[in-house]
């Protein structure tokens, strides 16, 4: 498990398992110790990702965010690559 603290009041908590045919990871955001949403990206092998659980990451902000204006979810992005170098 692998926590992302992208602000005082934003935290995603990632984690992976395995399966029947590879692996998978599962991304829950909270917003204010609130979970407000889920995303899981499967795989039957390996990621090519720039670091580990880039992709839940992103679709788990993505959900989140969708209905939100772009400059606070491009924030949050911004936030996440950081915390992932």
């Amino acid at each position: 498990m692998e926590k992302f603290k992208i602000s005082d009041r934003i935290e995603i908590i990632c984690e992976s398992q395995k399966t029947r045919y590879g692996f998978r990871h599962l991304a829950t955001l909270f917003i204010d110790d609130n979970e407000r949403e889920k995303s899981k990206c499967c795989y039957y092998n390996r990621t090519w990702e720039s670091y580990e659980f880039q992709s839940v990451l992103f679709n788990v902000v993505d959900k989140a965010f969708k209905n939100k204006k772009e400059t606070r979810l491009n924030a949050v992005i911004s936030e996440l690559n950081k915390a992932g170098n």
